[in-house]
Parts: structure tokens; C-alpha cells; sequence
């Protein structure tokens, strides 16, 4: 199985932070935000890699992780021009699948739970793809996935009244049908390529399984939330007294 991970997009939500720089080579703690994904990818024996980004600071990731072999990763590189959405980043890693099966990878995402389990449930499945879902107190901004029977029935972009309090992670597992999927997708509203849009097209061929994380999980796209990934990972590090908590 190959990783993607998604590193693109201006971070406008983090200026002036990334006025000069990718978000993800924003600090997390002890170490730059792309390492995390990398290093959760790796630990779930998940080794080639490639990291789809853009804008000005695209060449600082490949002065700062070269080929990968700090990180014990074989990395390679695709640029996405603009922001097209998550769906148009990926659909750059096409020729880079070749067939295989896929984990994707929000950059901006840091997890406490293993990938593994997801993964080794994703390989059972004989087609398909498989969420990532986390309980939240806010789940209006994001995709929240419904519920019923142990099966997903819906999935719905930062609903008005969510039918669940289950938001989709930025963490996906996909079969080699991704990219036909996404060659099918329409610009939504925002004029962008929603993944949204590919899960329901797994879910309308009955072929969506999910996962249920136990441990925290953040994304670090604005800066309450990278305030929030530094200090769980600060925590799990045993730092307990980070700005005085």
C-alpha cells in the first residue's frame, strides 16, 4: 500500500504565519507539522510516499525531508497549481497509485491512534475504501458522517444540524477506483473538488466502511487548533504544564 499525503493550499486561515511559508512546515511541538503524518504513515509499515503541495514554498520540502530517508520513508513529490480542493490533490497522485491501493493523508491532521488497525481493516475489505471518524463536540465544521446499523448512510459537509456528532478525520483509505471517482466529481460551490463527493460515490456502491478513533485527533489549520496539536503533542511527550495547564 502507498501513502499520499496533502500539503498544499496558502493556509490563509494562519496569516501571517504562512505569508512566507507552506503551513505545514509550520513547528508542532519539537518538530515541523509535515513530520507528523509521515511518521504515522511509516509506523503503519506504509513507506513509499508522496506528498502533493504548492505555492512558493513548495521547494522546502525537499531541502527539509529530501528522499525521505531521515524519516524512513522513500518520498517523492507532485505540485498542484491553485487550490482545487482535496479531491484535485489527489487526483494527482494517479500515475503514482499505479493500480495500488492507497492511504491519504491531510497534512495539517496529527492523530493519536495508529493507522495500522484502519489499515489492516482496509486490507480484509476486498474493495472499497474506509474512514477515519472521530466523535467531536463541534461537528458542524466538518464532514459528518450518519450512522445506522453499523453502516455510513450519509456523509455531509459542515451540515447546519448534524445528524451525528461523527466527523470525517483527515485520513482515508481507497481502492484503485479513486481516480475514476474524482474524474466524475463536479466543482462544488466553492469551486473546488470535494472528497466528500468521492465517499458518497463509495457509499452509493455500498462499498464505505469506517473506523472509529478512540484517541484525540486535531487538525492544525487555524490557531486554535495548532495551538491544540501543540499541546496534545506536547502531553503525550509527558510536557503537562505547557503554557501553565
Amino acid at each position: 500500500m502507498k501513502g499520499v499525503i496533502l500539503a498544499g493550499g496558502i493556509g490563509s486561515r494562519l496569516h501571517p504565519l504562512t505569508k512566507i511559508t507552506n503551513k505545514h512546515l509550520l513547528p508542532v511541538f519539537d518538530r515541523p507539522m509535515i513530520y507528523y503524518p509521515l511518521q504515522m504513515l511509516a509506523a503503519a509499515g506504509i513507506r513509499e510516499i508522496l506528498i502533493v503541495t504548492g505555492g512558493n514554498s513548495a521547494g522546502d520540502f525537499l531541502r527539509l525531508l529530501e528522499n525521505g530517508e531521515e524519516v524512513g520513508c522513500s518520498i517523492r513529490y507532485a505540485y498542484q497549481r491553485g487550490e482545487g480542493g482535496i479531491a484535485d490533490a489527489l487526483r494527482l497522485a494517479r500515475d503514482f497509485a499505479e493500480g495500488d491501493r492507497i492511504c491519504v493523508v491531510l497534512g495539517d491532521n496529527i492523530f493519536q491512534d495508529s493507522l495500522l488497525p484502519a489499515r489492516q481493516a482496509f486490507e480484509n475489505q476486498s474493495r472499497g475504501a474506509r474512514l477515519l471518524l472521530k466523535e467531536v463536540s463541534d461537528p458542524e465544521r466538518f464532514g459528518v458522517a450518519e450512522i445506522h446499523g453499523g453502516r455510513i448512510v450519509g456523509i455531509v459537509e459542515k451540515p447546519a444540524r448534524p445528524a451525528s456528532r461523527l466527523a470525517v478525520t483527515g485520513a482515508y483509505f481507497y481502492d484503485e477506483t479513486v481516480f475514476e471517482k474524482i474524474a466524475r466529481c463536479r466543482p462544488s460551490h466553492r469551486n473546488e473538488l470535494e472528497i466528500t463527493d468521492v465517499n458518497n460515490m463509495y457509499l452509493a456502491e455500498n462499498h464505505l466502511e469506517f473506523s472509529i478513533l478512540e484517541g484525540w485527533w486535531t487538525d492544525a489549520g487555524t490557531f486554535d487548533s495548532l495551538l491544540r496539536a501543540q499541546q496534545f503533542v506536547a502531553r503525550s511527550r509527558g510536557v503537562h504544564d505547557i503554557l501553565g495547564s
